[in-house]
């Protein structure tokens, strides 16, 4: 795994950055919050970086916070929503904001990113956020698009069981 990168800034083509470490380049996809913050091409940066591995090849994302590759990480144990839609939600809403706007449930705010949509986001319970290593509060334990007459219980709750019971014909 790759936890971490420093070197010159080769390219910047955004969401993407070409990182030059020895004459070698890192290709990474970074959101939008990390892109703006990111100094001169040519100039020295570290970033954190969250390594992925999937059958159509190898994808590198960077960081310059420990909490937005929290937050990206987070994002992509819910169900739907993968590192397409984990970066732009964290290029729409800044780490605090989504924090914020999942521990209020400010549906209007999610929904506006782009890769969201229509999804309901649904807020762990107040107990099982407060136990998180990182005070970041409250990130979604689960957006789920809309379904009427079906309830899924958050993984953050404690009903939650790994199998589910099949319906009797």
């Amino acid at each position: 795994m790759i936890g971490r990168l420093t070197g010159l800034i080769a390219e910047k083509n955004p969401p993407q950055i070409v990182l030059d470490l020895n004459g070698v380049g890192y290709e990474l996809d970074v959101p939008m919050s990390t892109f703006y913050n990111l100094p001169a091409s040519g100039e020295k940066v570290t970033l954190l970086t969250h390594f992925a591995v999937r059958e159509d090849g190898h994808f590198l994302y960077g960081f310059l916070t420990e909490a937005e590759r929290f937050a990206f990480r987070q994002l992509l144990k819910v169900s739907g929503i993968g590192a397409r839609t984990a970066l732009s939600v964290l290029s729409g809403l800044s780490v605090n904001d989504l924090a914020a706007a999942v521990a209020q449930q400010e549906l209007g705010r999610l929904i506006k990113v782009p890769g969201i949509g229509k999804r309901r986001p649904s807020a762990c319970s107040s107990s099982s956020r407060a136990s998180w290593p990182i005070p970041l509060a409250a990130f979604p334990c689960m957006l789920r698009s809309t379904m009427p007459n079906r309830t899924f219980p958050t993984p953050c709750s404690p009903s939650v069981t790994t199998r589910r019971k099949r319906p009797r014909r």
